[in-house]
């Protein structure tokens, strides 16, 4: 069985990675290990299809130590004995240890000793952030490096190698790619080379070939053969949070245009709960008090959502949206939460005053729990008393804004307490 172009084009060497320049570029950590031939284990999360292997198999040719690659999930502690006893008759294996999230007790516990001894450079692969999904027993003993998503120019590299390269490339075959085909091949899978050259080799295997005998691929042909991307959002990734992250930043930083580009990311992934989820959240930690209506119309669009379903339920999000964006905003009520917990954090507060401790039992009043005084016996519903304890009773966690005109009548009211209880 033939194997993928996507596999057969892997680096041999550091100098042939296309992209990932601030870790493999000369001068740069990478690169400075291979060079020095002082390599250490290292872990590297980012997206599919981003040249995780690649630079792990570039590594081994370029330090000429056997390469094996296995996978944390499916494969066992006896494969990793396997690449062990193999390290102990040639001194040094370099391991490609993918999904390494998932990376059971049993088999971390076998390898640790491994990467102490230097006999196993390990070289992890995950999507997932090392730092929330990686034991720290694994961490500490590896570095952690970020690979991104490819930008087109790197992935026309790429192409243009695989097209010219005869022995694992397709070369060997007259094949003319035109320039809309690799536009759109390069810029249409969100920085994910597996997928461009794989769509590149199904194209090239299934276009007849021409009256000169040719294989011309034009944009038809490759729009045919790209495979659907799996978005990066995917729930167990660490992209998605980024989308729910760039969601949330652009509503507050009022996009309108940017917020509906992330949701409809989250949207085409089929992750609507995500989104549901965020939209709530925002409506009450950005617009807040500034606007108490956007929030309870956002729950109605939510509810909306969950009775209708996709794909109608795009209507009531994009509403919600805009109107979210549009809207004054307010983060009063989040700021004046952590001042409090933040005081908490901190101790030393002291008491609660002993007229505002329970009093429904009997000793209450030998205990000193006497002294309340019931607002609703008094004029307005109000009378002036301390409710913080005395070492805090200055302490002021709100602090009201003026983006909205409900939020400025609550900023008056509150400004009117302050100011009689201090006349007290």
């Amino acid at each position: 069985m033939q194997q993928p172009l996507a596999y057969r084009m892997r680096p041999t060497k550091i100098e042939e990675i296309v992209g990932q320049k601030d870790l493999v570029a000369p001068g740069k950590i990478i690169n400075r290990m291979v060079t020095a031939k002082l390599l250490s284990s290292m872990i590297l999360y980012g997206p599919p299809g981003t040249g995780k292997t690649s630079i792990a198999s570039a590594i081994a040719g370029s330090s000429k130590y056997a390469f094996r690659i296995l996978n944390a999930a499916t494969d066992t502690k006896k494969d990793l004995q396997i690449v062990a006893e193999e390290a102990k008759l040639s001194g040094t294996v370099v391991l490609m240890l993918d999904e390494i999230h998932r990376l059971d007790k049993a088999k971390q516990d076998f390898l640790l000793p491994l990467l102490e001894s230097g006999q196993i450079i390990l070289i992890g692969a995950t999507t997932e952030n090392p730092y929330i999904n990686i034991s720290p027993a694994i961490r500490s003993r590896t570095q952690i490096f970020q690979v991104h998503p490819l930008e087109s120019h790197d992935i026309e590299t790429a192409v243009m190698r695989a097209l010219q390269d005869k022995e694992k490339g397709l070369g060997q075959e007259p094949i003319q790619l035109d320039q809309a085909a690799l536009n759109f091949l390069t810029h249409s899978t969100n920085g994910d080379l597996r997928s461009a050259l794989n769509a590149l080799e199904l194209a090239a295997k299934s276009t007849p070939k021409t009256n000169t005998g040719k294989i011309h691929l034009q944009l038809a042909d490759i729009e045919a053969c790209l495979q659907k991307k799996a978005l990066t959002q995917d729930k167990n990734g660490d992209a998605h949070y980024n989308v729910l992250s760039a969601l949330q930043k652009s509503i507050r930083g009022s996009d309108v245009n940017a917020a509906l580009h992330y949701a409809a990311r989250l949207l085409e992934s089929g992750d609507i709960n995500s989104l549901t989820r965020r939209l709530l959240v925002i409506a009450y930690e950005d617009i807040g008090l500034a606007n108490p209506a956007a929030a309870a119309r956002t729950v109605s669009a939510v509810t909306t959502c969950d009775r209708i379903g996709l794909p109608e339920a795009r209507i009531p999000i994009a509403d919600t949206i805009i109107e979210l964006c549009l809207s004054p905003k307010s983060n009063s009520g989040i700021q004046a939460i952590q001042a409090a917990t933040e005081r908490i954090k901190h101790g030393d507060y002291g008491e609660i005053p002993a007229h505002l401790r329970d009093t429904h039992f009997q000793g209450a009043k030998q205990l000193g729990h006497v002294g309340y005084q019931y607002p609703h016996d008094f004029p307005n519903d109000w009378v002036a008393q301390q409710y913080l304890p005395d070492r805090i009773k200055n302490d002021q966690y709100y602090k009201p804004k003026q983006n909205g005109k409900f939020e400025q009548a609550l900023a008056l009211q509150y400004q009117k307490l302050r100011a009689a209880q201090r006349k007290e």
